[in-house]
């Protein structure tokens, strides 16, 4: 697999790596049973909502490293409004590109920075708490990332129907049967789903 300098060099001598004992908020994505794993940690200036500091941790592998690394350094100083509009192909673009396989890597550090300005906002009351819905599972879905081509499923309209009753997700996304990323892509949307209190079962059809 071909990485480029800047991903290796992410990957050799992480910026930002470690833990803040204090820190005003922090969220993890991923799961080490799947391979991957990012938290992020802040401090952020209450008056002028700079994020001051910010580390990180991960599980996994040299991509997911790198960018954890460099999402960590284009937050730095930032506003949480800045911070919030950086995207997972922006921090792709900054280390000179990631191969297709490994865009999700990419996907999960800016993600989790995410997250952790949205429990941070609705910490503060800057922003509502939001209500679960299908809305909730299509932002979920573009996140999910085709290996094939580094894009992600809604983008190249691979998602066909979703659908949200009691409880149960039913999604249909049209792979042929013998596409290898077939079972990576079903797992990685129950990565993403499972973890939301107000799914009971999710049902892929492929």
């Amino acid at each position: 697999m071909q990485y480029s300098q800047k991903v290796l060099d992410h990957f050799m001598k992480p910026h930002n790596v470690g833990k803040i004992e204090k820190a005003d908020i922090e969220a993890t994505e991923g799961s080490p049973a799947c391979g991957d794993q990012v938290s992020i940690y802040l401090n952020i200036n209450e008056e002028t909502n700079v994020i001051e500091d910010i580390k990180f941790q991960s599980y996994g592998c040299a991509s997911n490293i790198a960018t954890g690394s460099i999402i960590t350094d284009m937050a730095k100083g930032k506003t949480l409004e800045e911070a919030k509009k950086i995207t997972w192909k922006e921090a792709a673009d900054a280390l000179d590109g990631l191969p297709p396989v490994k865009m999700h890597c990419s996907v999960l550090a800016v993600d989790t920075l995410r997250k952790a300005i949205k429990k941070y906002e609705i910490k503060q009351g800057l922003i509502p708490e939001e209500k679960f819905s299908k809305k909730t599972i299509v932002e979920e879905l573009k996140k999910v990332i085709y290996p094939g081509v580094g894009e992600d499923i809604v983008t190249l309209k691979m998602v066909k129907y979703i659908g949200f009753e009691d409880g149960i997700v039913t999604i249909d996304v049209e792979i042929p049967k013998f596409d290898k990323y077939r079972d990576n892509v079903a797992e990685e949307i129950k990565e993403h789903l499972e973890s939301y209190e107000e799914i009971k079962d999710i049902k892929i059809t492929l």
